[in-house]
């Protein structure tokens, strides 16, 4: 049974995370490196900034010092949050399936992203209203695919919601589009509906429903599909 469903943001509902790429490759290479779109979806896509920074100059013997990551991190939120300033990011189908689930499930937000560009896309979608809060990068101490942005959203919809029977990990459904998003949820007990928007179907193969896209997306075919498993 499904009592509640947690949306990933980047890649899931909007269509950012080929601007995610080309702000975060613009900081590396005035940095002095620099890596493909292809190795930067195969490893990297799923992670927040500071382990996308941190992974790249490791691996390339740069500093990866807190200070020099936190300067980093801050050149490249300033490139995207311009990025997305002015632009229409959301999927085609977004809206009417987040809006289907809304009409039947309290809804969160759990993302890599940082909550003032989750904060900005969503109210320039329209769609804000619709999540009872939004889970974000800043807002715990490891990013995915570590399980606690998704055990912090499960936490904040049994104290927003204080309900006598208050919802359980495996009730939730977690809409995801990359592996480590998968692991992240499957960590916290939760099931996993993945979108193969950046990665095929046979790299999201751990989910327990995979679909093409979320256009077009039909929530009951995606619980009868839970049911069936």
């Amino acid at each position: 049974m499904i009592r509640a469903v947690i949306f990933d943001l980047d890649g899931t509902i909007v269509d950012t995370e080929p601007l995610h790429f080309s702000a975060f490759n613009e900081v590396l290479r005035a940095d002095g490196t620099e890596i493909g779109f292809d190795d930067y979806t195969s490893r990297l896509i799923g992670l927040n900034d500071h382990d996308c920074f941190a992974t790249v100059l490791r691996e390339n013997r740069k500093d990866a010092d807190e200070k020099h990551l936190a300067d980093l991190i801050a050149r490249k939120t300033a490139l995207y949050q311009a990025m997305i300033a002015e632009r229409d990011v959301l999927y085609s189908g977004a809206e009417k399936f987040v809006r289907d689930c809304a009409n039947r499930f309290p809804l969160m937000i759990a993302t890599g992203t940082l909550r003032v560009e989750a904060e900005a896309i969503l109210r320039r979608a329209g769609l804000r209203d619709l999540f009872l809060d939004i889970i974000a990068a800043e807002d715990v101490e490891r990013g995915k695919p570590e399980p606690d942005g998704f055990i912090a959203a499960l936490g904040r919809i049994g104290y927003l919601l204080r309900q006598r029977d208050p919802v359980l990990a495996d009730e939730c459904l977690v809409v995801e589009d990359t592996q480590a998003g998968i692991d992240a949820a499957h960590r916290a007990g939760m099931k996993v509906l993945a979108l193969c928007h950046m990665l095929a179907a046979s790299d999201l193969g751990a989910a327990d429903v995979v679909r093409p896209s979320i256009s077009d997306l039909d929530l009951d075919d995606v619980i009868h599909a839970l049911r069936g498993r």
